[in-house]
């Protein structure tokens, strides 16, 4: 079955940083990741391409970075700068196209075919 792993999550203070990372079951040209506010919709933070192009929601713009491991063969997400409005759970997702990582799309919950399990990340004031 394919499936993505999610670790790293965790608390931390505001202005503090976390890094997530996923581990994929397969490869994938295109990855995501999400996060969900509890009672509200999965929102999409940020998407790499397999030739390295990426896109960011502008919540998080100039804050996240997300990147390739190669060595340990995972996509990660650098969190810096983390506000108490980050709190929430963290997705690792596959788009169901590889297209959706070089236009909106690949933000929107609706073009993603494999989700995680999700990694709580908790940020206090």
């Amino acid at each position: 079955q394919e499936q993505v792993l999610e670790s790293g999550g965790g608390s931390v203070q505001a202005g503090g940083s976390l890094r997530l990372s996923c581990t994929a079951s397969a490869y994938y040209p295109c990855l995501a990741w999400f996060r969900q506010v509890s009672g509200q919709e999965r929102e999409g933070v940020a998407t790499m391409h397999k030739f390295g192009m990426t896109q960011y929601a502008d919540s998080v713009k100039g804050r996240f970075t997300i990147s390739k491991d190669n060595d340990r063969r995972t996509l990660d997400l650098q969190m810096n700068s983390l506000k108490p409005e980050d709190t929430a759970v963290y997705y690792c997702a596959v788009p169901r196209y590889e297209s959706a990582c070089t236009s909106a799309d690949g933000l929107l919950s609706r073009s993603i075919a494999i989700w995680g399990r999700g990694t709580q990340v908790t940020v206090s004031s």
